[in-house]
């Protein structure tokens, strides 16, 4: 397997990876994963955003681990998301704010209406995690603000649509456009971001769908005016 370059390495694509390690194993949980140092050489990333990664598996309850055993799959695994070949050459970051726009307030709705408690406390640990990061680490600031997208995506209830989150998920973290991403996350916009969520995740809490959603709409809607603005940055550069 090539490995990808270091501006290509970072938690998320690690993430994906290993969603797609152990969807093979769904049928047979418990089976023990390749150790750090072999994911990290298998995908082709660091250490460390290997663990970060596995990190936020074992919160999502994807994977367990045992001091001086190992880490081993858990009971579930995440939908397999549609086939991205050649998506990602056929679109691009307004396209898919565009869908994220049609499709995640939708989710939050339901996600008020269907959350379990265990599902809420999931939400709330994500929201934690992403209070905890530091400004100075855009890539732990992206890789929880997902988790918790996609914590909201699988507390509203519907495999189908699960997946075509996880599609757009993983489409808008193509690394192609990492550059963007990151100049729509400067400290003040990501302060602003973290005030969505809370607010989000509140209406979501109090069982107010139409809350949930507005506030989810609100979100998105600040974000993908960020990146028309990094757009614009972008082609005004030499």
């Amino acid at each position: 397997m090539e490995k990808p370059s270091r501006y290509l390495a970072n938690s998320s694509t690690a993430l994906e990876q290993l969603r797609g390690l152990i969807h093979q194993y769904e049928s047979t949980p418990g089976t023990p994963l390749p150790t750090e140092r072999e994911l990290a050489e298998m995908f082709g990333v660091g250490r460390r955003e290997i663990r970060r990664a596995l990190d936020v598996l074992e919160e999502e309850g994807r994977i367990w681990r045992k001091q001086g055993k190992g880490t081993f799959t858990g009971p579930t695994a995440p939908a397999s998301p549609v086939a991205l070949q050649g998506l990602v050459q056929q679109t691009n970051m307004l396209e898919v704010m565009e869908s994220r726009l049609q499709i995640e307030p939708g989710l939050a709705r339901l996600a008020a209406l269907r959350a379990s408690p265990e599902q809420l406390a999931l939400m709330q640990r994500m929201l934690e995690r992403i209070d905890n990061v530091s400004a100075e680490d855009p890539d732990l600031n992206e890789l929880w603000d997902s988790a918790f997208h996609r914590a909201i995506a699988e507390a509203a209830g519907n495999r189908l649509l699960l997946g075509l989150f996880d599609t757009l998920d993983a489409v808008r973290r193509e690394p192609a456009w990492h550059h963007l991403r990151e100049l729509a996350r400067t400290p003040a916009k990501v302060d602003r971001y973290n005030d969505h969520h809370h607010r989000i995740m509140q209406a979501i809490r109090d069982r107010k769908p139409a809350a949930a959603a507005m506030a989810m709409r609100e979100h998105l809607l600040d974000l993908q005016y960020a990146l028309i603005q990094a757009i614009h940055i972008e082609d005004d550069m030499p």
